[in-house]
């Protein structure tokens, strides 16, 4: 069975649909591709991916430890190849981890791995540079920000 089920528009636009739960997701091709640049672009979709997948899966690890990363943020950012052929040269996560408790520094080491070994970002092509900084933030100083 199908995961995702798109429909492609006109005017360069899809509408996505997740099968399982209904929820909709638009893309639209970038203004540097002929596009308006209204809605995700498909690469951005992958940048997105890479970063959504690296904070859920630190998630699931912390969870297992109790240690809770709810508020933490990461940026993203995408960079396209200046050469032909068009493609994804490089993608920047700059993650920002709020986390209650604060983990120890084995338990930091052990959670910044799968930063780079989530499902995404051993999925990509090696030739897409993915370059992830981590800063911890303990809760109480984060409140203090």
């Amino acid at each position: 069975m199908a995961t995702i089920h798109i429909a492609y528009v006109g005017d360069l636009r899809t509408d996505c649909t997740h099968i399982q739960s209904g929820t909709h997701i638009n893309t639209d091709a970038p203004t540097d591709n002929q596009g308006r640049g209204e809605a995700f672009s498909p690469t951005d979709l992958v940048a997105n991916a890479l970063g959504t997948c690296i904070i859920t899966t630190m998630a699931i690890f912390a969870r297992r430890d109790g240690i809770e990363l709810a508020g933490s943020s990461l940026d993203v950012t995408k960079i396209m190849s200046s050469q032909p052929p068009r493609r994804i040269a490089r993608i920047d996560v700059d993650l920002v981890l709020r986390a209650d408790p604060m983990p120890d520094a084995d338990t930091c080491a052990r959670l910044e791995k799968i930063a780079h070994t989530c499902p995404v970002a051993i999925s990509l092509h090696p030739d897409i540079e993915q370059a992830v900084s981590i800063r911890w933030e303990a809760v109480a100083n984060a409140a203090a920000d």
